[in-house]
């Protein structure tokens, strides 16, 4: 965009996105409800050189509670990835995210697609797990976590409700969801992900991804 943007990131686990984006100019906060993931980002950021480390400051904090860390309208971006499954009700949180972006500010979801919630048990075999798939969004994750799986159609309504309509959407993991399972990287390592990356722009196939990234704007 070539300007310095300010740049929420809400769970922002490790931090790899926040690094990421720290390095390459702009301001970014990292709100973290886990004082171990946050101890684990202030370890990585401390070797980072004095510039970025002036760009990114921690929080310790929920995303349904912004407005008691940001005034309105605070930041150009929203980053909200793979916190949604873990949250019962999200429609407080997302209007929460909502109120400290700016108009024109860019709100990028991460969740659970519920519509492809019974794929991978199906393709694994766990039948019962893909047949109760079909009637609940709730499921235990890989590492034994109970979480909670959301619908693009309900999420679309969601964001226009709260003044964020949805201005794009893609598909994640359509092709690599069970491959994320593998820690070995494939000889055809850049095809495949040309391929997912295709699949995730493109219907029906992003549809039934494992992940669905939504972006809405601010208006």
């Amino acid at each position: 965009m070539g300007r310095r943007l300010r740049i929420l990131d809400v769970g922002l686990g490790q931090g790899t996105q926040a690094l990421r984006l720290a390095r390459a100019g702009h301001e970014v906060t990292g709100l973290e409800s886990d004082p171990a993931m946050l101890d684990a980002v202030r370890e990585a950021l401390s070797r980072e050189p004095a510039g970025i480390r002036e760009r990114m400051r921690l929080i310790e904090g929920d995303g349904r509670d912004t407005g008691a860390h940001f005034l309105p309208g605070a930041f150009d971006i929203v980053l909200c990835h793979g916190v949604l499954m873990y949250v019962p009700e999200p429609d407080p949180m997302l209007a929460a995210l909502a109120r400290v972006l700016a108009p024109g500010g860019l709100l990028s979801l991460l969740v659970r697609n519920a519509d492809a919630l019974a794929l991978r048990p199906g393709l694994s075999g766990d039948w019962d797990t893909a047949l109760a798939a079909f009637d609940s969004p709730t499921y235990t994750n890989r590492i034994g976590l109970a979480a909670r799986a959301d619908r693009r159609e309900t999420l679309t309504t969601t964001l226009t409700a709260i003044g964020t309509p949805l201005h794009t959407w893609y598909g994640v993991r359509v092709f690599t969801d069970l491959a994320a399972d593998d820690s070995s990287v494939p000889d055809d390592w850049d095809r495949l992900l040309t391929a997912e990356d295709r699949a995730g722009r493109t219907d029906p196939y992003r549809a039934v991804a494992a992940l669905l990234h939504l972006c809405g704007v601010r208006g």
